[in-house]
């Protein structure tokens, strides 16, 4: 079992992830949405297309842009639609 932890709280877990550019993707449905809140930012990569981001707030620390997510990524990426992503400081293991 694959998990996302931050400030000690699980934000996601899966024995399901798959592994792009070092980055596990998990299923979006095992991201914990109590310690997700929206964000307007947004990325783009040259392959996988344009991602869209997630910040956390976890016991009322927030960590802006952390989570991120390809709505509608390219055929080439088409792996990892419907999954997200960790950083800024999320360890996953």
């Amino acid at each position: 079992m694959v998990k996302a932890v931050w400030k000690g709280v699980v934000i996601a877990e899966s024995d399901d992830t798959v592994i792009v550019e070092g980055n596990h993707y998990f299923p979006e449905a095992s991201l914990k949405r109590e310690y997700v809140s929206f964000s307007n930012h947004r990325s783009s990569d040259p392959w996988k297309g344009q991602a869209h981001y997630y910040s956390l707030f976890v016991n009322g620390e927030m960590n802006p842009d952390a989570v991120w997510y390809y709505p509608e990524p390219s055929a080439a990426a088409a792996q990892i639609k419907g999954r997200v992503a960790f950083w800024k400081g999320v360890t996953v293991a």
